[in-house]
Protein backbone atom coordinates (compact mmCIF):
# COMPACT_ATOMS: atom_id res chain seq x y z
CA UNK A 1 0.00 0.00 0.00
CA UNK A 2 1.37 3.35 -1.01
CA UNK A 3 1.30 6.37 1.66
CA UNK A 4 0.70 9.78 1.03
CA UNK A 5 3.18 12.19 1.57
CA UNK A 6 2.83 15.56 1.75
CA UNK A 7 5.57 18.76 2.79
CA UNK A 8 4.59 22.07 3.77
CA UNK A 9 6.11 24.56 1.73
CA UNK A 10 9.56 26.38 3.11
CA UNK A 11 8.04 29.60 1.82
CA UNK A 12 6.24 31.56 5.02
CA UNK A 13 3.38 33.69 3.97
CA UNK A 14 3.11 35.01 7.50
CA UNK A 15 1.86 38.37 7.71
CA UNK A 16 2.13 39.64 11.24
CA UNK A 17 1.77 43.43 10.67
CA UNK A 18 6.02 43.76 10.94
CA UNK A 19 8.53 43.96 8.49
CA UNK A 20 10.62 41.61 10.98
CA UNK A 21 11.47 37.81 10.79
CA UNK A 22 13.75 35.60 12.13
CA UNK A 23 15.85 35.24 8.70
CA UNK A 24 16.69 38.41 9.34
CA UNK A 25 19.30 37.35 11.77
CA UNK A 26 22.41 36.39 11.17
CA UNK A 27 22.96 34.93 14.36
CA UNK A 28 19.56 32.53 13.38
CA UNK A 29 20.97 29.02 14.19
CA UNK A 30 17.42 26.64 14.19
CA UNK A 31 13.55 27.62 12.94
CA UNK A 32 10.97 25.06 13.25
CA UNK A 33 8.39 27.44 11.56
CA UNK A 34 4.48 27.32 12.15
CA UNK A 35 3.00 25.42 9.29
CA UNK A 36 6.06 25.42 7.47
CA UNK A 37 8.55 22.41 6.28
CA UNK A 38 5.89 19.74 7.92
CA UNK A 39 7.18 16.22 5.95
CA UNK A 40 4.09 14.28 6.51
CA UNK A 41 2.83 10.60 5.85
CA UNK A 42 -0.98 10.90 6.73
CA UNK A 43 -0.92 13.47 9.48
CA UNK A 44 2.49 11.66 10.80
CA UNK A 45 5.44 14.32 11.01
CA UNK A 46 8.18 12.77 9.62
CA UNK A 47 10.35 15.68 9.36
CA UNK A 48 10.50 19.25 10.80
CA UNK A 49 12.33 21.13 8.36
CA UNK A 50 14.81 23.78 9.38
CA UNK A 51 14.01 27.36 8.07
CA UNK A 52 16.93 28.79 9.04
CA UNK A 53 18.89 27.18 6.19
CA UNK A 54 21.39 25.64 8.55
CA UNK A 55 20.28 22.07 7.49
CA UNK A 56 19.01 21.14 11.26
CA UNK A 57 15.99 19.30 10.12
CA UNK A 58 14.44 17.36 12.61
CA UNK A 59 13.44 13.73 11.60
CA UNK A 60 11.58 10.35 12.91
CA UNK A 61 11.49 7.42 11.56
CA UNK A 62 9.43 5.08 13.80
CA UNK A 63 5.89 5.53 13.12
CA UNK A 64 4.71 5.73 16.70
CA UNK A 65 7.02 7.70 17.61
CA UNK A 66 6.16 10.31 15.37
CA UNK A 67 4.04 13.50 16.47
CA UNK A 68 0.71 14.14 15.00
CA UNK A 69 -0.06 17.33 13.10
CA UNK A 70 -2.45 19.62 13.06
CA UNK A 71 -3.13 21.72 9.76
CA UNK A 72 -5.42 23.92 11.26
CA UNK A 73 -3.06 25.08 14.03
CA UNK A 74 0.47 24.19 12.79
CA UNK A 75 1.34 22.25 15.85
CA UNK A 76 2.70 18.67 16.30
CA UNK A 77 1.26 16.94 19.25
CA UNK A 78 3.64 14.50 21.00
CA UNK A 79 2.61 12.11 22.96
CA UNK A 80 4.65 10.89 25.89
CA UNK A 81 3.35 7.15 26.24
CA UNK A 82 4.94 6.86 23.00
CA UNK A 83 8.09 8.63 23.04
CA UNK A 84 7.38 10.89 20.59
CA UNK A 85 10.03 12.69 19.27
CA UNK A 86 12.41 14.09 16.67
CA UNK A 87 15.78 14.06 15.70
CA UNK A 88 18.68 15.30 14.06
CA UNK A 89 21.88 14.18 12.67
CA UNK A 90 23.46 17.36 13.03
CA UNK A 91 24.77 19.34 16.34
CA UNK A 92 23.35 22.33 18.00
CA UNK A 93 25.88 24.10 19.97
CA UNK A 94 25.78 27.25 22.32
CA UNK A 95 28.40 27.76 24.23
CA UNK A 96 27.66 31.53 25.07
CA UNK A 97 25.02 33.78 24.64
CA UNK A 98 21.94 32.62 23.23
CA UNK A 99 17.59 33.38 22.69
CA UNK A 100 15.52 30.44 22.49
CA UNK A 101 11.74 31.10 21.78
CA UNK A 102 8.79 28.50 21.50
CA UNK A 103 5.18 28.74 21.58
CA UNK A 104 3.65 25.13 23.26
CA UNK A 105 0.61 23.85 25.45
CA UNK A 106 2.45 21.69 27.81
CA UNK A 107 -0.17 18.88 29.27
CA UNK A 108 1.91 17.47 31.74
CA UNK A 109 5.31 17.63 34.02
CA UNK A 110 8.78 16.41 33.61
CA UNK A 111 8.57 17.66 29.68
CA UNK A 112 11.50 18.21 28.12
CA UNK A 113 11.01 20.76 25.26
CA UNK A 114 14.91 20.62 23.69
CA UNK A 115 17.60 18.75 24.62
CA UNK A 116 20.55 16.27 23.13
CA UNK A 117 19.97 12.79 22.73
CA UNK A 118 22.92 11.13 22.18
CA UNK A 119 24.85 13.32 25.53
CA UNK A 120 22.79 12.91 29.16
CA UNK A 121 22.03 15.61 31.17
CA UNK A 122 21.24 18.69 28.33
CA UNK A 123 18.04 19.52 28.23
CA UNK A 124 15.79 22.47 28.33
CA UNK A 125 12.47 20.73 31.00
CA UNK A 126 9.26 21.17 32.41
CA UNK A 127 9.21 19.98 35.71
CA UNK A 128 6.78 21.92 37.22
CA UNK A 129 3.53 23.72 35.99
CA UNK A 130 5.61 26.35 37.21
CA UNK A 131 9.50 25.69 36.96
CA UNK A 132 11.78 25.28 33.74
CA UNK A 133 15.05 23.45 34.00
CA UNK A 134 18.13 24.48 32.09
CA UNK A 135 21.04 22.07 32.42
CA UNK A 136 24.16 21.83 30.65
CA UNK A 137 27.63 20.25 31.47
CA UNK A 138 26.21 19.18 34.51
CA UNK A 139 25.52 23.16 35.56
CA UNK A 140 21.61 23.34 36.32
CA UNK A 141 19.18 26.50 36.38
CA UNK A 142 15.44 26.48 37.54
CA UNK A 143 13.40 29.17 36.00
CA UNK A 144 10.60 30.06 37.99
CA UNK A 145 7.58 31.48 36.76
CA UNK A 146 6.24 34.35 38.91
CA UNK A 147 2.66 33.36 38.17
CA UNK A 148 0.44 31.15 36.05
CA UNK A 149 1.69 28.01 34.09
CA UNK A 150 2.90 26.43 31.54
CA UNK A 151 -0.04 25.65 29.73
CA UNK A 152 -0.75 27.55 26.55
CA UNK A 153 2.38 29.94 26.18
CA UNK A 154 5.25 31.50 24.37
CA UNK A 155 8.27 31.34 25.93
CA UNK A 156 11.32 32.67 25.43
CA UNK A 157 14.90 31.85 27.34
CA UNK A 158 17.62 34.56 27.13
CA UNK A 159 21.43 33.80 28.09
CA UNK A 160 23.51 36.81 27.73
CA UNK A 161 27.55 36.73 27.60
CA UNK A 162 27.86 36.64 31.70
CA UNK A 163 26.04 33.82 31.92
CA UNK A 164 22.77 34.81 33.33
CA UNK A 165 19.48 33.06 32.05
CA UNK A 166 16.27 35.27 31.84
CA UNK A 167 12.56 33.27 31.59
CA UNK A 168 9.86 35.61 29.67
CA UNK A 169 6.27 34.16 29.62
CA UNK A 170 4.18 35.81 27.34
CA UNK A 171 6.25 38.33 26.78
CA UNK A 172 6.82 39.24 30.73
CA UNK A 173 10.38 38.88 32.38
CA UNK A 174 10.17 36.56 35.01
CA UNK A 175 11.92 37.87 38.54
CA UNK A 176 13.59 35.12 38.65
CA UNK A 177 16.69 34.61 36.65
CA UNK A 178 19.42 32.01 36.82
CA UNK A 179 23.34 31.59 36.46
CA UNK A 180 24.02 28.28 33.80
CA UNK A 181 27.45 28.16 32.53
CA UNK A 182 28.89 25.47 29.88
CA UNK A 183 27.93 24.53 26.18
CA UNK A 184 24.03 23.93 25.62
CA UNK A 185 24.16 20.67 23.10
CA UNK A 186 20.81 20.42 21.55
CA UNK A 187 19.33 17.60 18.88
CA UNK A 188 16.05 16.50 19.81
CA UNK A 189 12.60 18.33 20.37
CA UNK A 190 10.56 16.49 22.63
CA UNK A 191 13.22 13.74 24.47
CA UNK A 192 16.16 13.66 26.52
CA UNK A 193 19.25 10.81 26.43
CA UNK A 194 18.58 8.00 27.19
CA UNK A 195 15.28 8.42 25.41
CA UNK A 196 13.45 9.72 28.81
CA UNK A 197 10.91 12.49 30.30
CA UNK A 198 9.22 12.57 26.56
CA UNK A 199 6.88 15.79 25.75
CA UNK A 200 3.15 15.43 26.28
CA UNK A 201 1.35 18.59 24.65
CA UNK A 202 1.64 20.28 21.42
CA UNK A 203 4.24 22.64 20.28
CA UNK A 204 3.68 25.17 17.50
CA UNK A 205 7.45 27.03 16.11
CA UNK A 206 10.88 27.01 18.03
CA UNK A 207 13.52 29.36 17.37
CA UNK A 208 17.33 29.20 18.47
CA UNK A 209 20.01 31.81 17.72
CA UNK A 210 23.32 31.98 19.12
CA UNK A 211 23.22 35.68 20.17
CA UNK A 212 20.87 37.67 22.80
CA UNK A 213 20.09 41.34 22.90
CA UNK A 214 16.85 43.14 23.90
CA UNK A 215 15.59 43.95 20.61
CA UNK A 216 15.60 40.58 19.67
CA UNK A 217 14.09 39.02 22.44
CA UNK A 218 11.13 41.88 21.97
CA UNK A 219 10.84 40.75 18.19
CA UNK A 220 11.06 37.01 18.97
CA UNK A 221 8.10 37.41 21.81
CA UNK A 222 6.21 39.41 19.56
CA UNK A 223 6.61 37.22 16.39
CA UNK A 224 5.03 34.26 19.00
CA UNK A 225 2.37 36.18 20.09
CA UNK A 226 0.71 35.99 16.44
CA UNK A 227 1.09 32.55 16.13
Amino acid sequence: MLSLKQALSLVSTKNLGSSWNPIDELDLLAWYQNKVGIDLIGTEVLAWEDSSGNSHTMEQATSSERPIYNATTGSLTFDSANSQHLQTTTQMSLSGAFTIGFKMNATGTNNTILADNTTAEEYFKITSSTNLRFKTDAQLGNLVLDDGTLEDVYVVIARNAFDSVKLYVNGNLQTTPATVTGTSDIDAIGIREPDINSFDGEIFEIQIYNTTNATLISNVNTYLSNI
